[in-house]
């Protein structure tokens, strides 16, 4: 009965994860209408499914890929806190090389594409609206599309396909050469937040990572 029940738990968590999944993909999809403002929405709908699906499949809150009471577990798992810290890092080496190689017209486009969300001149706001979004997509990219998927597929097929989809969703309109190193850097830093929650199986983990990385993004391109 018991198996029974966990295979019938499990056939629900696949379903809903390849719907969520699909839905996600299809409106960061629309990125390629210029004009379309849906894409973001694709955030929300991840965080959605998350819950959705934990709910559904009844996953113990011990395996659950949102955990706050196992947090400095987490983080003493090997190799986790190194690679918290590289979004730091690679956010210094990704602003220095690109505005050397676009003439500091990187900066501005990552501040343009950026601005429809963040309040730059409002600092306080800013530092909520920035932990919130890494927070938020945190939970659907990592949480739900990485973490539930991995239960389906390969870690390696789920941490680059989510992401693609993940980076796509950064596309903004500007110099294509701009724009192609600007995704390709997103998808790089996505791979780091991949390999974070495999590591530590939490997605509050791999926030933290996400907060620090947007965070030293934003101080070298005010400065």
């Amino acid at each position: 009965m018991k198996d029974q029940q966990a295979a019938e738990n499990n056939r629900k968590r696949a379903v809903l994860t390849m719907t969520g999944a699909a839905i996600m993909i299809l409106l960061t999809a629309t990125k390629v209408v210029p004009s379309s403002k849906i894409a973001g929405y694709s955030v929300f709908v991840g965080i959605a499914f998350f819950f959705i699906t934990e709910a559904v499949s009844k996953t113990p809150h011990a395996e659950s890929g949102l955990r706050f009471h196992t947090i400095a577990a987490d983080m003493k798992k090997p190799g986790v806190i190194a690679w918290l810290l590289l979004p730091g890092v690679s956010a210094i080496a990704t602003s220095v090389v690109g505005n050397l190689i676009f003439n500091g017209e990187f900066v501005s486009h990552v501040m343009g594409r950026a601005g429809s969300i963040l309040s730059f001149d409002k600092a306080i706001l800013l530092i909520g609206q920035v932990i919130i979004a890494a927070f938020g997509e945190e939970i659907a990219y990592r949480g739900f599309f990485l973490g539930k998927g991995m239960k389906i597929f390969p870690f390696w097929l789920c941490a680059v396909v989510s992401s693609v989809v993940f980076a796509a969703g950064h596309i903004a309109a500007g110099n294509i050469g701009i724009v192609l190193y600007d995704v390709a850097c997103v998808f790089i830093d996505s791979l780091i937040f991949s390999v974070i929650y495999h590591k530590s199986g939490n997605c509050v983990i791999s926030t933290f990572s996400h907060i620090l990385g947007n965070a030293v993004s934003i101080v070298a391109a005010l400065l």
